[in-house]
């Protein structure tokens, strides 16, 4: 039977105890949404393919990398669409707990969409301890998130759900790091597909867990690799949110997002970048509209640059 949703991700190793834990906590509840959800678990990281092995996903070692050796989104999403046929890809994060509403809520968006990209909000929330996901364990724990989970600021997202016809030419993008995943909406938007913002009618959740696993344990915007995405996506106005959506889902149907001031202003900034792809329209309404921003980004750049340049030598030594 073909799977109506494929789902994919590049988990890191499962070495480090707290990251091993919520790992497996995020792939026994996707494990939970049954045969309608094929998984692939990407990359040759310490313990990915035991995990494979121990959930009955599919695990493709051969994904391609930079020359550090983190895995690039391009072929992350290579090997997800080569798996099978299923009528739509999913990439997740690995630290993410779905819960069995992805199914229909996918089915109710595609009966009104033909080309779109969902994405949303998630929910941190702290978790010490091995979940298991069987009988009716969703209302319980969305009980918890609730009480003692924080909802994440709307600056990006940890899902990216979109048809077959979708995404099928990625920049090298690393995983891991910022900057690709808000080309996702930007690329949407782009595409004149419909980008949903679905957080209202999708809970996910995001096990809180700290940067031991990257270079220096140095949160992922601060890494060069970070500067090297959005050199790929096209530059800081190509850094779009959830809010740079142009729709949203409420109980179950598509609406236009709220027309606020905010919005509206946003939206005249990047006219010009979605329309016809004119970065530099763009960029000359964002300095018009935020001086003070466009000046200390212009600072930022060039120090994220002199960290590059660094790590370019300090490579080549």
């Amino acid at each position: 039977m073909t799977p109506l949703i494929t789902l994919f991700t590049a988990p890191k190793a499962f070495k480090d105890a707290h990251i091993s834990l919520i790992q497996h906590n995020a792939l026994r509840s996707w494990q939970a949404l049954g045969e309608q959800v094929a998984v692939v678990l990407v990359g040759e990281e310490e313990g990915i393919a035991e995990a494979a092995a121990e959930y009955g996903f599919l695990h493709r070692p051969d994904v391609k990398t930079n020359q550090l050796g983190t895995p690039l989104i391009s072929s992350i999403f290579d090997l997800g669409r080569q798996a099978n046929d299923s009528p739509f890809l999913a990439y997740v994060n690995a630290d993410i707990i779905l819960y069995p509403e992805l199914i229909p809520i996918t089915q109710i968006v595609a009966e009104q969409s033909e080309k779109f990209l969902m994405v949303g909000q998630r929910w941190d929330l702290d978790i010490q301890e091995p979940l298991f996901f069987e009988n009716d364990w969703a209302p319980g724990l969305r009980a918890y998130m609730r009480e003692h989970g924080s909802l994440h600021s709307r600056t990006g997202s940890d899902y990216f759900i979109f048809p077959r016809a979708c995404f099928k030419d990625i920049p090298d993008f690393t995983v891991g790091r910022a900057g690709w995943d808000n080309w996702m909406i930007y690329q949407a938007r782009r595409q004149g597909w419909d980008t949903i913002d679905c957080s209202e009618d999708l809970d996910i959740i995001h096990q809180n867990h700290d940067y031991r696993h990257l270079p220096g344990g140095q949160p992922h915007y601060r890494l060069p690799e970070t500067g090297e995405n959005i050199n790929l996506a096209g530059g800081r106005r190509t850094i779009f949110q959830l809010d740079d959506a142009n729709l949203r889902l409420v109980s179950g149907k598509l609406h236009e997002m709220p027309q606020t001031r905010e919005r509206k202003l946003q939206e005249w900034v990047n006219r010009p970048l979605i329309d016809k792809g004119n970065y530099f329209s763009t960029q000359l309404r964002f300095i018009f509209m935020h001086p003070r921003k466009a000046w200390a980004e212009f600072w930022k750049n060039r120090e994220m640059a002199k960290t590059m340049r660094a790590s370019a030598m300090k490579e080549n030594s």
